[in-house]
């Protein structure tokens, strides 16, 4: 029998995935993260560097941070076409 240890990253960022936003006290209570803007940074770095994730912030009502994860539309080359006007 083999057990996964899921890192604390891991857990945020799959709850982030599941379309949930989080703050930092959030963070705090549901997965013992002590540096939520480490944290935040780190997986950032790591969703976006595909160019088809974002994270989001936006301010409460309360003036706290909450910290969500967003599709992005992939727009590329292969989109183009050399001279087109529209």
């Amino acid at each position: 029998m083999t057990t996964t240890i899921t890192s604390k990253k891991d857990r945020v960022l799959n709850y982030l995935h599941s379309g949930r936003g989080l703050t930092s006290a959030q963070a705090r209570q549901l997965f013992d993260v002590k540096n939520f803007r480490a944290t935040i940074s780190s997986i950032k770095e790591t969703v976006e560097r595909y160019g088809n994730w974002r994270i989001v912030s936006h301010t409460t009502r309360e003036g706290t941070t909450r910290y969500s994860m967003k599709r992005v539309r992939l727009v590329g080359p292969s989109n183009y076409r050399i001279g087109d006007t529209r």
